[in-house]
């Protein structure tokens, strides 16, 4: 397989959630580096992707040899060093050299094929498995990729023409139920019973515990202290003995095998909070609800401050996700009569990547009696019984807060909830990756006179691949209308917008836009190169920034379907930027171009498109003149937890969720049974959303979100031509990976009648209910 013909430093790929495409000739190449006496294994890598990129074979072939011959000896002492794949950005950075003289090999493998020297490129493929299986290389789009993984695969796309799907994890797939041997004294523990609690709501918080016996009894079995109480269990004998423990703890999430997921996680030498939370989330997936929360609430009254780390490395508090999952449960099933009141973990200091300085402020919560008549009878407060405390902005699109801190966007004068989709039709086997991609705004392959996803997109019902008689077209404009949405997000660049296609998307259709500049991500807009991408402390880039969003303001303020403007795109992230190493410019540079559109354009507000809450203290103090704090975030099936009032409280700002999803596709699964886990995670999502709406009595900031997205995008993973299952990065999907190519809620069905088929899937249908309602 041409696995990835990432031309980095081109800037054609964005991170793989934000939705935004285009192809090499509408991008600005960037800039070599100055010219040294022995340039290092990174710039001569960087410079043969370039010359790769723009077909230039000698110039490839030469940086990538430079490379090769200069660092090679390097290279294998950094493998030898090695015993596994490197699993963090840490690890993998600190064996560079590796991993540089492995792509250069790769580099010249996809050269010669596309010169149609296939024997030359199967013997680079063979050598970089045979000597660099633990080196990896970066993908703008967000993750690393495995060279090795990826040279079998060309391997294999050369000999079959076919790509090997997803490796299945090696743990038991056996299926399994799970029954306790021992579930425990009482559902909801008292543990004011079994210790006593210290400091609540300070740094000091303590749980002393002074009747362990007790305690034990209590929370049954897998519930600290009462870890051990599973190896007195017969499944844990019975799991050894058949050797259905193997393989690693975190795979055992996902596996079918209850039984032996549960013996794993109760017993695995995790940190106590992550052992805690895995073995929460097996307890769940076996339906035992009560064992589950006991299990998530051990953590907070036990571990409040503990931690884990993300595939990105990045921390994950995992007291403060396992309150998010308890509110979550409980509510989602108010049979079980409790309710978690007053349950909180503040981390100080918790906004950035170093742990060492976090501190924890806990107050545990109680479980309270829930009456169901009582929630039922109780009366919402409504915007004439509350107040408007304050009116942001004077256009027919601004915002508004009540008296009770709650915010709503007022559009036309009326409240307006952002119902939004990210939507990029791409034909299969289009690439931004080898220059292939087409602008969806432009696109009329049949040759009608009409765009063709818009207006030619049909539904193939019977999912036969086939456009049936009955099967009319009826166009994406009009689907998305009928599903109830009334936003999408578009970027001013690199792709020229049509604007007479979204005048009627938002005339005939009534779908408003988020439009957006990318403030120097992805080195866009700022007319810096990717390495070192942008600069926020350059005078003369920053210039050159304010006159593209000064541009975009200028060309589409006065146009009937513009919501508001977003700026940036998880820039906080760093990809060709240094947004991650200086924050406060970031965000202080931000808030001067928020100024200057709120100059030109009075009429909408100025949002943010982050990356989750990183350095969300920073931007509550550095960008007051934006209006919206938004931010994509990928955080699971149970919501978004306490982003909403961590927002609440660094930054007094409403909140729109740019981004999120599920894929559709989960190894081991059914289509259906794929279908299902996408559609509860969308579910649980929104239903986090509008809890945290005005007037619903929880945070009350929330203005909506945009899903992430209308349509699969074959390109991602990264063959175009064939609906790749890979799991490119871990995360918190059905089956543990983020499968890149099948995050619509439609998918294209076999490609053969893209870019007009699509087979809709139930998330396009809960949506509809919840939307359409």
């Amino acid at each position: 397989m041409r696995i990835i013909k990432r031309i980095i430093l081109l800037a054609i790929v964005l991170l793989a959630c934000q939705g935004v495409r285009w192809s090499i000739g509408q991008l600005q190449a960037a800039q070599s580096a100055p010219v040294v006496e022995k340039l290092s294994s990174a710039d001569l890598t960087t410079k043969a992707w370039i010359a790769h990129g723009k077909g230039d074979i000698e110039a490839t072939n030469k940086y990538a040899q430079e490379c090769i011959d200069l660092y090679k000896v390097q290279a294998e002492k950094e493998q030898a060093s090695l015993t596994a794949l490197p699993k963090n950005k840490k690890e993998i950075e600190a064996v560079q050299t590796l991993n540089d003289v492995a792509t250069c090999y790769f580099i010249q493998a996809e050269s010669l094929l596309r010169q149609g020297k296939t024997d030359a490129a199967k013997k680079i493929l063979q050598l970089i498995i045979d000597k660099y299986s633990f080196a990896q290389s970066w993908d703008a789009r967000g993750w690393f990729w495995s060279i090795e993984l990826a040279a079998q695969q060309t391997l294999k796309k050369i000999e079959s023409g076919t790509i090997e799907v997803a490796v299945k994890p090696k743990v038991s797939q056996l299926v399994t139920k799970l029954v306790l041997f021992d579930p425990g004294t009482e559902d909801v523990v008292d543990y004011e019973k079994y210790g006593q609690f210290q400091g609540i709501g300070t740094k000091d918080y303590k749980y002393i515990i002074t009747d362990q016996e007790g305690l034990i009894k209590a929370v049954g079995e897998g519930v600290y202290p009462n870890n051990n109480a599973v190896r007195r269990d017969p499944i844990f004998k019975q799991v050894i003995v058949e050797k259905r423990l193997e393989g690693d703890v975190w795979d055992f999430l996902y596996s079918p095998d209850l039984q032996a997921a549960f013996v794993k996680w109760t017993t695995s030498s995790e940190p106590q909070g992550s052992r805690l939370y895995g073995t929460g989330l097996v307890l769940e997936e076996a339906g035992l609800l009560n064992q589950a929360i006991k299990c998530y609430y051990s953590i907070v009254v036990n571990f409040p401050a503990s931690y884990g780390w993300t595939y990105w490395h990045t921390p994950w508090y995992v007291g403060q996700a396992a309150i998010a999952k308890i509110n979550f449960l409980l509510k989602r099933n108010p049979q079980l009569g409790y309710k978690l009141e007053g349950a909180k973990i503040d981390i100080i200091n918790g906004f950035d990547n170093n742990v060492s300085n976090d501190v924890a402020v806990t107050n545990p919560g109680k479980f309270v009696k829930v009456n169901l008549t009582q929630e039922v009878a109780k009366v919402k407060p409504t915007a004439e019984s509350v107040g408007i405390k304050r009116k942001v902005g004077s256009g027919k699109a601004h915002l508004v807060q009540y008296n009770n801190n709650d915010w709503q966007l007022i559009v036309d004068d009326k409240p307006y909830v952002i119902k939004g989709i990210t939507y990029a039709p791409t034909k299969t086997g289009q690439s931004p990756d080898d220059g292939t991609l087409q602008n969806w705004m432009e696109e009329d392959l049949n040759k009608n006179s009409k765009i063709d996803g818009p207006y030619d997109a049909f539904v193939d019902r019977n999912r036969n691949n086939v456009q049936d008689v009955e099967e009319v077209p009826l166009g994406d404009f009009k689907l998305m209308q009928d599903m109830g949405v009334n936003t999408i997000r578009l970027y001013h660049h690199p792709l020229k917008i049509n604007k007479e296609l979204i005048r009627d998307m938002y005339e005939t259709y009534g779908i408003r836009v988020v439009m957006g500049d990318f403030l120097g991500k992805y080195a866009i807009g700022s007319g810096a190169s990717w390495n070192p991408g942008t600069d926020y402390n350059n005078q003369e880039q920053k210039k050159k920034m304010i006159e593209s969003v000064t541009q975009m303001v200028k060309e589409f303020k006065d146009e009937p379907y513009i919501l508001f403007w977003v700026l940036g795109n998880e820039n906080v992230y760093g990809y060709a930027c240094n947004a991650d190493a200086y924050p406060e410019a970031y965000f202080k540079f931000a808030n001067e171009v928020a100024k200057i559109i709120k100059s030109i354009d009075p009429e909408h507000p100025v949002a943010i498109c982050s990356g989750d809450i990183l350095f969300l203290d920073k931007f509550g103090k550095d960008a007051p003149d934006i209006d919206i704090f938004g931010t994509n975030a990928y955080r699971g099936e149970y919501g978004f937890g306490s982003l909403w009032e961590q927002v609440k409280e660094q930054t007094g700002k409403p909140v729109f969720i740019t981004e999120f999803g599920c894929p559709s596709y989960a190894e081991g699964r059914s289509v259906d049974e794929a279908e299902e886990f996408q559609a509860q995670y969308h579910l649980g999502s929104w239903e986090d959303m509008h809890n945290n709406m005005v007037f619903n009595g929880a945070a009350g900031n929330c203005l909506g979100g945009v899903v992430f997205e209308w349509l699969d995008e074959w390109w991602k993973a990264y063959e175009p031509a064939i609906h790749d299952t890979k799991g490119l990065w871990t995360g918190p999907f059905p089956d543990g990976y983020m499968h890149e190519e099948w995050l619509g809620i439609s998918g294209q069905g076999d490609g053969k009648l893209s870019p007009f088929l699509r087979q809709l899937r139930k998330t396009y249908y809960m949506y509809q209910k919840k939307w359409k309602s």
